[in-house]
């Protein structure tokens, strides 16, 4: 049987959003990809960090726009055109209540933040997908780098993984990627969905023409990849950090700690069935294994959130009993371990839904007030941060923009988020143009 197709109302598939990722240019790609990271090299000499107390992050998508008053900010005193369908139940945070249809992911809540006071104005999908995974305001003057190409930039990876991984690319023409960081820092895209027990990264393999020991010989490589690539290699800056790069794909490669956290073969059947032997489950527990790995942050997600029509059957049958066995696993899992507290957990999507409810017994976009959960990496546990209107239209206090939940989490990954980098054509940047870390978030 053919899998179902998730699309959203403008008609592109969650695999639309990455044009270019590191690994759509091997045949050239993994060595491309490197060189290119050897060029900025230099500009990877970070200013002094400050107090890191996270290290990696997991971004959860909910790609479509999820009905974040139908899941984490219910309205039980709103007029019946507005409250829908679903009753709150308490959680194992005092005072705390989220959907019914999200049972395990209530008996977590007292790990999480619940941000009910998050809003912004793009109610389109991609740009509103570009505002929220890069944490900057689209414009046509530039491209903004995603949080986790930012990551692959910023942070340090161990040898022999890559720093930034994608199981679903999400859409909006550029999110997701390096932007005016340069292709160097796109991601390493995934291939396969789990269920078999054997995932790769496109782009950590050779193509069957060129051979490790060919790689390894560094005059035959030379003269297989392109003129340009011999051009630089007689520039003194490039010839300097050849060897280096050269020997970043010998180690990627060779090492086998990217294969390792691939094989889920390794997990007991006891931990697969936990997170769900599902393309969005065991992508959740891949991205486990590679923060255990040491990847710096990894993108997961699932489709089917644009509910312009039967939202309450979709979210009841489909999309809240997947997302709360998967987000709940992950949280558990990562705290079982003792990696939640380096590991920010990151559950969001592009906008809200109109509170509102639609003649179609749907919801319809709505940016102006939209909720979302963040677990890990020293935010508080079993906390609200702001709240709505009584009929959900606007944030009622404390209001949080997009901007402002990447630079804190970025202040928590140990970098200013004020930091300026430079584009490829040398023009300074600050990382999170109006983003303002909040206090109140963490513990």
């Amino acid at each position: 049987m053919t899998a179902k197709r998730w699309t959203d109302c403008e008609g592109f598939h969650r695999r639309d959003f990455l044009q270019i990722g590191a690994a759509g240019l091997l045949g050239l790609s993994l060595p491309h990809v490197l060189r290119l990271q050897a060029l900025a090299d230099a500009d990877r000499k970070l200013a002094p960090q400050q107090h890191q107390k996270a290290k990696s992050v997991i971004l959860v998508w909910l790609a479509g726009g999820p009905a974040t008053i139908d899941m984490w900010d219910i309205k039980t005193e709103a007029p019946e055109e507005i409250r829908g369908e679903f009753k709150p139940i308490d959680t194992s945070a005092a005072g705390i209540q989220i959907s019914e249809h999200l049972p395990k992911t209530a008996q977590v809540m007292d790990k999480c933040t619940l941000i009910r006071s998050l809003h912004h104005t793009i109610a389109a999908h991609g740009p509103g997908t570009v505002y929220m995974t890069t944490g900057n305001r689209p414009t046509p003057a530039l491209q903004f780098p995603s949080m986790g190409s930012l990551a692959s930039k910023l942070l340090d990876t161990p040898q022999g993984v890559p720093p930034y991984v994608v199981f679903n690319q999400l859409r909006g023409g550029t999110a997701g990627g390096a932007g005016y960081l340069g292709t160097a820092y796109n991601p390493f895209e995934v291939e396969g969905d789990g269920r078999a027990g054997q995932l790769r990264v496109k782009g950590v393999s050779l193509p069957a023409s060129v051979s490790l020991n060919e790689l390894e010989n560094r005059n035959q490589l030379l003269e297989r990849f392109d003129a340009n690539f011999k051009a630089l290699d007689k520039s003194s800056d490039i010839a300097a950090g050849l060897d280096k790069f050269h020997q970043q794909a010998l180690d990627i490669l060779r090492s086998d700690r990217t294969k390792k956290a691939f094989d889920l073969s390794k997990e007991s059947d006891a931990v697969r069935d936990r997170y769900g032997k599902d393309p969005f489950g065991q992508g959740a527990l891949a991205a486990r294994r590679l923060i255990e790995a040491g990847v710096r942050f990894v993108t997961i997600g699932t489709s089917g959130w644009d509910t312009h029509g039967n939202n309450f059957k979709t979210l009841k049958e489909r999309n809240l009993p997947l997302l709360d066995n998967v987000l709940s696993a992950l949280i558990s899992d990562l705290a079982e371990r003792g990696l939640l507290d380096s590991t920010i957990v990151y559950c969001a999507g592009e906008f809200g839904r109109t509170p509102k409810i639609n003649k179609n017994a749907g919801r319809d976009h709505w940016a102006r007030s939209m909720a979302t959960l963040i677990a890990g990496g020293g935010f508080k546990q079993g906390y609200v941060h702001g709240s709505t209107q009584v009929n959900g239209m606007a944030p009622a206090s404390e209001p949080v923009s997009p901007d402002d939940i990447a630079a804190t989490i970025f202040s928590q990954l140990g970098v200013d988020p004020h930091r300026e980098l430079m584009t490829t054509t040398g023009r300074p940047i600050t990382i999170f143009r109006e983003g303002k870390v909040q206090p109140k978030l963490l513990a």
